[in-house]
């Protein structure tokens, strides 16, 4: 196994803030202001009222569990941490609860957006493995992917973001330094191999705080259960 060095994020500097520069549709994000009324059944219409919208070029993403079946029956997951600068700017906030200590590397399962070139039958599959190699080191074969359930709206009340589910059976020791995408995002974080069960647990626990992750774990669990 060619085992990377760790890199963590300790910290972000604001090197310029680009929000009075840029429009709506010139960011990574594609930002509306709108003011819609709805139709009903009957033919009358509500009032009109606000509502901001947030989307991307690839709306869509894919997330992944790699796991194993261990001959004591027990099953580990591959999990990967990366940076991610919102939480970052938490504390700034005036949240009205207490809260867990925010760190800006999070817990997650293998995830990334599909691209263009994804669409079509076996897209969703070709992006998960290509996502494994790159954000893990795991080589997969696309075929071997495995749905875990129907896609969701990550966030339906500001983003139609939607995320489709998939988990590849595979030797988790048997894996290389992942590739990266060639961005500054994937430079930092590490692989980490947790039994499936506690993993459930930190994310119960607040040791993994990713939406996405545990709905992906807890349908692998049920999957697995039968």
């Amino acid at each position: 196994m060619n085992e990377p060095p760790t890199r963590n994020v300790v910290d972000i500097e604001v090197v310029a803030d680009r929000t009075a520069d840029l429009g709506p549709d010139e960011g990574f994000l594609r930002f509306r202001r709108l003011t819609l009324r709805n139709r009903y059944d009957d033919g009358s219409f509500s009032e009109p009222y606000p509502c901001d919208l947030v989307s991307r070029v690839q709306i869509d993403a894919v997330a992944v569990v790699p796991y194993e079946r261990r001959d004591d029956g027990t099953v580990r997951v591959a999990l990967r941490t990366g940076v991610r600068p919102p939480l970052h700017f938490r504390p700034a906030k005036k949240i009205p609860h207490a809260e867990l200590t925010e760190d800006v590397m999070l817990i997650e399962l293998v995830a990334g957006l599909l691209e263009p070139d994804d669409a079509g039958p076996g897209g969703v599959e070709r992006r998960a493995a290509l996502e494994c190699l790159e954000e893990a080191g795991y080589d997969v074969p696309p075929a071997a992917m495995k749905p875990l359930g129907a896609p969701l709206f990550a966030t339906p009340g500001i983003s139609d973001e939607r995320v489709h589910y998939r988990s590849i059976a595979t030797d988790l020791d048997e894996r290389g330094a992942p590739i990266g995408d060639g961005s500054v995002m994937e430079e930092a974080g590490e692989v980490l191999l947790v039994d499936l069960h506690e993993a459930i647990r930190m994310c119960r626990d607040g040791r993994i705080r990713d939406m996405k992750t545990e709905v992906g774990l807890v349908r692998l669990r049920d999957e697995l259960a039968g």
